[in-house]
């Protein structure tokens, strides 16, 4: 196999989910501006071209609010599943081994392995850092994506506003907004919805062959266990 071939093989989970993204954002850009278009015409306003769109706080508050929600899924799950377990799901670790484990079962320090990550061997603040990395990275990118939100969700309630000859309010006055909580809230329990559908779900229904599924012949109460 070329060494091309062996890289698109290795790493097709995520060129395909990559590949998904672009086309769904694609999409979702498309028919956002035309559903903005439609609005602008009903309303007696000009149509704005797509670059104008991409530019404009409606497709940014659109992106932004979904983007802060899906990584705030992946924290918390990453956060909740340290130390919550779930009886008979995959997703869970076994019942017995919560908490942030021992260094020994971590391969933290002087039980690194030789091909443990260097920051994992080091020791100190940078072993301390590589330990909660992954958190770390999702909640800067929640936080960056939900100030973006709220920044790009302000100038569009603006915008309304002023179209509506009212005034304009101020980025705090908009922060305990109800358009701001119900863009913000109507994500957030859907991810959390999703998430514990697929942590319950997981005890009694299979899929073969997946790791985020039990081995369809695994009794329902095994937990910690992947196809």
């Amino acid at each position: 196999m070329s060494r091309l071939g062996r890289f698109v093989r290795e790493s097709s989970l995520s060129l395909v989910f990559g590949g998904l993204f672009l086309v769904t954002l694609v999409g979702q850009a498309v028919a956002g501006w035309h559903q903005l278009n439609d609005q602008q015409v009903a309303e007696g306003l000009s149509r704005l071209s797509l670059g104008q769109y991409l530019t404009s706080a409606d497709f940014a508050v659109d992106v932004a609010e979904n983007w802060q929600s899906e990584y705030l899924q992946f924290l918390l799950y990453v956060l909740a599943t340290v130390w919550l377990v779930q009886r008979g799901s995959p997703e869970s670790k076994a019942l017995d081994e919560t908490g942030r484990e021992s260094d020994e079962d971590q391969l933290v320090g002087l039980f690194a392995r030789d091909d443990s990550p260097r920051w994992a061997k080091a020791g100190g603040w940078r072993t301390r850092v590589f330990s909660t990395s992954l958190v770390l990275v999702m909640g800067s990118i929640f936080l960056a994506s939900w100030l973006v939100q709220s920044i790009a969700g302000w100038a569009a309630f603006n915008e309304t506003r002023l179209q509506q000859l009212q005034d304009p309010i101020g980025w705090g006055a908009y922060l305990v907004n109800a358009d701001f909580w119900a863009r913000t809230l109507q994500n957030w329990q859907s991810e959390m919805l999703a998430v514990g559908s697929m942590v319950v779900l997981s005890i009694y229904l299979r899929q073969r062959g997946s790791p985020e599924s039990k081995p369809v012949g695994q009794p329902h109460s095994s937990t910690a266990i992947e196809g």
